[in-house]
């Protein structure tokens, strides 16, 4: 069998291009996505100057010629417009992903070449090209293995080393060069495992981390992925940001795994998609302003419509947990025909009446309890004051994780008072929930520490640190250097919002990202200046830990600090921990 190597570099596609006009990336397509739920390639082109219909019909043109003429007469094609460029796709098989991604190049090829005037290769040898390598990556085993599975209802999770039948201590992992008959596999002995997938702007990662640890009050193994880590039990198994479906086959595929809880983030889903079309259920939190124009996302509505992708993954009987008090997600939810479960901190919110009067699940909060509905009767779940993350309420982006996670961990099949119980375990600390919301007291100050990066989830947390009284408070910032000027100066100025005595600009140098040394903490302390805070109270460091200890130095008794750390939370954690 070929290697992924021989396979991924066989042609190079000579694509007319112009200033006006370039393709920009190629991608496989491993499930279902923001596009639909199918497999293949995706082409993201941008343009100026060209009409997006005469776009669109070059490309169903010539992608449904080169797909008849290699003999994929049964695959689909597919394209969207965004400002500045299309997507354009065409659906193949699980075994041939490399191959598409160059039949959508050699499609584009032809089209390119009308837009722009240019020559064009000759048909018959780059359709000959294709389908040399087609016979040399084409798997049949994989294609059976896969159409078993489907007829067995066990999923199938490939990659380009291994194939694994099932989910967890239900599962089997192969080499993709060495893959049973589907005849020898005991189907008895393989099953899908609940998963459930959390996505949205702010708050998946505190979800994920709160709903793995009710399962845990369960008694059952769970499991989570994120963007810090992969977890099964107590056992971290990798470090780094496996909120993509590489982080969800590593977990699937871990034999000690009873349920599976995965952080997925708008890359991942724009990139390859989805792991998983088994997820009992799925989460949405919220929908804002983060990492718009990347893979031709570039306003917040088209952002809502990736995050939604995730309906696109769930089961046939699974459910979509929704905000009722975010209005993209509100909007974006009429557009989705799924079963929908919705939380709100407003018991009245229309979304709540709504599904309380036809009997469908839903959660809220009342009273200060935690509150919720399972289509017949009404549970008072837990009091509020009794979850260490809501800070007794005061945390109200908090509140609706919390209501998320008991949707989503009873929607799995856990009962009430393992949800209450794990709920009530969980705590706002380096142990269970790093980065989000950690509290320090030092020098009889209270130290906050956050992962907050974007001016939606920065002003969640200012919120909550604004209601703590203090005798005077400290703010430390930093930047990726990938954020645009405006990016930057939108999240200082909501970090302002808590009306600091003190800020403190810090620089991110592994962060640099094309940036000059220097230029976001600038952009930091202009903003600063501009909203008012003096020149003097704006306080300059060259990382992270160095702007802590200067914090750790100034702190009296009264005192609030918010310390938004964006990278070496370890070295932070100990500093504040001494």
């Amino acid at each position: 069998m070929h290697t992924v190597d021989d396979i991924e570099n066989a042609l190079e596609i000579d694509i007319p291009s112009s200033g006006s006009l370039r393709l920009e990336d190629s991608r496989r397509l491993t499930g279902p996505g923001l596009l639909w739920d199918h497999t293949g390639a995706v082409l993201e082109i941008h343009y100026e100057g060209f009409d997006p219909q005469q776009i669109a019909n070059l490309w169903q043109k010539y992608a449904r010629s080169v797909l008849d003429a290699v003999g994929w007469q049964d695959q689909l094609i597919t394209e969207r417009g965004f400002e500045g460029g299309h997507n354009l796709a065409i659906s193949a098989p699980m075994d041939q992903l490399y191959s598409a991604i160059f039949i959508a190049e050699t499609a584009w090829h032809f089209g390119a070449a009308k837009l722009l005037a240019s020559e064009t290769g000759d048909f018959d040898e780059m359709i000959n090209n294709l389908k040399s390598v087609m016979q040399r990556e084409a798997n049949p085993d994989l294609t059976h293995l896969i159409e078993a599975g489907q007829a067995h209802g066990v999923e199938i999770l490939c990659d380009d080393d291994e194939v694994s039948i099932g989910h967890g201590q239900y599962s089997q992992v192969w080499p993709v060069s060495n893959l049973p008959d589907p005849q020898d596999v005991d189907w008895r002995e393989l099953r899908n495992a609940p998963v459930a997938l959390i996505t949205g702007t702010n708050g998946k990662t505190t979800t994920t981390r709160l709903c793995a640890a009710i399962a845990r009050a369960a008694g059952k193994v769970s499991g989570l992925t994120s963007t810090d880590f992969v977890r099964v039990g107590d056992e971290v198994l990798d470090k780094g940001d496996y909120s993509g479906p590489g982080g969800a086959r590593l977990l699937l595929r871990d034999k000690r795994l009873e349920v599976a809880f995965l952080e997925v983030a708008r890359g991942g889903i724009l990139r390859r998609g989805l792991a998983t079309r088994s997820a009992r259920v799925a989460i949405v939190t919220n929908v804002a302003a983060d990492h718009l124009g990347q893979y031709g996302v570039n306003t917040v509505e088209e952002l809502a419509r990736a995050k939604f992708s995730v309906h696109r993954a769930l089961a046939r009987d699974g459910v979509l947990v929704l905000n009722a008090d975010d209005a993209y997600v509100v909007t974006e939810a009429a557009q989705t025909d799924v079963t929908i479960w919705w939380f709100s901190l407003d018991a009245d919110a229309p979304q709540i009446r709504q599904a309380r009067a036809a009997g469908v699940s839903c959660a809220w909060e009342q009273d200060g309890k935690i509150v919720f509905f399972d289509g017949r009767d009404t549970l008072s779940i837990a009091d509020v004051s009794d979850i260490p993350i809501t800070v007794s309420g005061a945390a109200r982006h908090n509140v609706r994780n919390v209501l998320a996670a008991t949707c989503a961990c009873y929607a799995i099949g856990i009962a009430p008072n393992h949800i209450a119980k794990g709920l009530a375990n969980f705590q706002s600390d380096p142990n269970d929930n790093p980065g989000r919301f950690n509290e320090f007291d030092v020098n009889g100050a209270r130290v906050f520490v956050d992962f907050a990066h974007n001016p939606h989830s920065i002003a969640a947390v200012t919120e909550t640190v604004g209601g703590i009284e203090a005798r005077r408070r400290f703010v430390l910032l930093s930047h990726a250097g990938d954020r645009s000027d405006d990016d930057i100066r939108e999240v200082t100025k909501s970090a302002l919002e808590l009306n600091p005595d003190f800020v403190f600009a810090a620089e991110l140098e592994d962060y640099l990202r094309g940036r000059e040394l220097g230029d976001v903490t600038r952009l930091i302390v202009e903003a600063c200046e501009q909203n008012g805070m003096p020149a003097d109270r704006v306080i300059e460091s060259g990382s992270p830990s160095e702007a802590v200890a200067k914090v750790i130095k100034a702190l009296q008794p009264g005192d609030v600090a918010l310390l938004l750390v964006l990278s070496e939370r370890d070295k932070v954690f100990e500093l504040l921990q001494r």
